[in-house]
C-alpha cells in the first residue's frame, strides 16, 4: 500500500486506540508497509503456475500497480466478506477466522500472510495430498513467553490448545495416527522424539507452528465456528490482537487433533527469518533460493526511519534478482 493510504488507515485505527492496554498488540510493526507484495506475485505466477484463483484481501486499498483486470484475481474488500460487527478491524485474527465467508472461495485452499512468498518452484502435493491437507505434525509444549508480543501470543496458543482439548482426546487421537505423529521420515527424527516425549500427557500440550503458509479446508472452518462460536465470535468484535484471541492456527490444531491431516517435515517447507538491521542471511536465502518459502517476520526491534528504509531496499534487491520481470497481476 502507498505511504499515503497507510497513514490514513493509521489514523483510523488510532480513533479505536482503547486506553494502554497490555494485553493488546498495537505496535507499528503490524502496519508497516515493507513495499514488497509485488513479489508475492511474482512469485505465485512463476514458481506455482498451477493456482487456479488469488483472493487478495484488503481493507480497501489497492496497490497502484495491481492489475484488478486479471481474471485470476478476485480483489476483496474486508466490507464483502466480514459481518458488519466485526469492522472495521485492525487485527490479522477477524480477517483470516472469517474467511470461510469468501463467496466462490474453493474448500481447499491455501491462506497466506503478506510476509510469505514462494522463492522456489512448489507443487500442490506440498499442500495437499489425498484431498487433506499437508502440516508438520509435531507435539511442542508452549512456552511462556515474557515480552511484548510473544508474551501475547503465549496466552493466544493456550486458548487454542485449551479449546482443542475441550474437543479432543489426546491420547485417542494420536494413538490412531501414530504413523503420521511418530514417524521419523515424516517429522524428522528429532521432531518424532519431542512428540513422543510430549504425548506421555493426558492432553494436547501444544502444537509446533512453523508460520509459513497455510492449506486450509471451509469444511473445518465451519465446523469449528459450529463448535467454538462463542470464542470465534469473541475474537472477531476485537479491534486489536488481544492476549484473549484465537488464530487461523486453531483450523490446523483441529484437523492435526483430528487426524484429518498427511505429514511432512517442517523443513521440506520453508523456514521463517525474523528481520534485523542486520538482514544480510535473509537476502543470502531469498537470492541462493535455499527454501521453497520464507516468511520474513518483522521483529519488535526499534530502528530508524533510514534504517528501516535500508532493509526494505536490500530485500527488495534481493528479490529481484530471481524475480525480475513484471507478473500478469501487474499493469
Amino acid at each position: 500500500m502507498g505511504r499515503r493510504k497507510r497513514s490514513r488507515m493509521g489514523q483510523r485505527k488510532n480513533a479505536y486506540l482503547p486506553a494502554r492496554n497490555n494485553k493488546m498488540d498495537v505496535g507499528e510493526e503490524r502496519y508497516r508497509d515493507w513495499d514488497n507484495l509485488r513479489y508475492w506475485f511474482r512469485g505465485v505466477e512463476k514458481f506455482a503456475p498451477w493456482v487456479n484463483k488469488i483472493h487478495f484481501v484488503t481493507c480497501g486499498q489497492i496497490p497502484e500497480w495491481l492489475n484488478l483486470e486479471n481474471p485470476k484475481l478476485n480483489f476483496i474488500r474486508h466490507t464483502d466478506y466480514m459481518p458488519t460487527e466485526f469492522l472495521p478491524t485492525f487485527s490479522s485474527h477477524p480477517i483470516e477466522l472469517n474467511l470461510h465467508r469468501i463467496d466462490n472461495l474453493s474448500d481447499k485452499f491455501i491462506y497466506f500472510n503478506d510476509d510469505m512468498f514462494l522463492i522456489n518452484s512448489v507443487q500442490p502435493e506440498l499442500f495437499f495430498r489425498n484431498n487433506l491437507p499437508v502440516h508438520p505434525a509435531v507435539l511442542h509444549a508452549i512456552l511462556p513467553l515474557h515480552e511484548g508480543n510473544s508474551e501475547i501470543m503465549s496466552h493466544i496458543y493456550v486458548n487454542m490448545v485449551t479449546a482443542i482439548n475441550r474437543h479432543f482426546n489426546a491420547k485417542k487421537s494420536i494413538s490412531e495416527n501414530k504413523i503420521k505423529w511418530f514417524a521419523p521420515w515424516n517429522c524428522g527424527i528429532k521432531n518424532s522424539v519431542m512428540s513422543l516425549f510430549n504425548a506421555q500427557h493426558l492432553e494436547f500440550v501444544g502444537f509446533y507452528n512453523e508460520h509459513l503458509p497455510v492449506p486450509m479446508l471451509k469444511s473445518t472452518m465451519n465446523e469449528v465456528w459450529a463448535n467454538e462460536y462463542n470464542l470465534l465470535y469473541e475474537t472477531s468484535c476485537r479491534k486489536f490482537r488481544s492476549s484473549d484471541d484465537v488464530s487461523q492456527y486453531l483450523f490446523r490444531y483441529w484437523d492435526l487433533a483430528s487426524g484429518n491431516f498427511e505429514p511432512i517435515k517442517p523443513n521440506d517447507l520453508g523456514h521463517r527469518f525474523t528481520l534485523h538491521v542486520d538482514c544480510e542471511n535473509v537476502c543470502t536465502a531469498i537470492k541462493t533460493q535455499k527454501y521453497k518459502m520464507v516468511c520474513l517476520n518483522e521483529s519488535s526491534e526499534e530502528y530508524s526511519y533510514e534504517q528501516f528504509e535500508e532493509i526494505s531496499t536490500k530485500i527488495k534487491q534481493a528479490f529481484n534478482e530471481i524475480l525480475p520481470n513484471k507478473s500478469s497481476f501487474e499493469k
